[in-house]
């Protein structure tokens, strides 16, 4: 009987991300690592879009007051597999900068800006 794949283990050069749906009795959860920092997302920190590109996952990596934010964004492909079995997947995450200033003269133009990785890996289905 197949299910929906609950677990992503993907990566680029650069990034490494691990997601957990919350399917299957498992925790929704995400991982980041760059060549910088490892952070670790659960719960109401990650925020979930269902639509036609499959869900977006979306966490917030950077956060200033005054300056503005840097979001993530994993684009998570449906993938059916039987327990216990993995399949290759590839995809792709966005990185987006928001720019804000303090100062509302300088909040003009554009004011995000995004960079695509594309990401490679397994997805695989598990009871927890």
């Amino acid at each position: 009987m197949s299910t929906n794949a609950n677990i992503f283990n993907l990566s680029s050069p650069h990034l490494h991300v691990t997601y957990s749906t919350g399917g299957l009795g498992s925790r929704q959860n995400l991982v980041y690592q760059d060549a910088h920092q490892t952070l670790q997302f659960s719960g109401d920190q990650i925020r979930t879009i269902s639509g036609d590109l499959g869900d977006l996952v979306s966490v917030t990596v950077h956060l200033t007051v005054d300056a503005g934010s840097t979001t993530f964004t994993l684009v998570v492909p449906k993938v059916e597999l039987d327990l216990n079995q993995h399949a290759h997947v590839e995809t792709i995450g966005v990185t987006a900068l928001h720019r804000f200033s303090i100062i509302p003269a300088l909040n003009h133009g554009q004011l995000d800006a995004y960079s695509v990785t594309e990401l490679r890996g397994t997805a695989s289905a598990r009871a927890f």
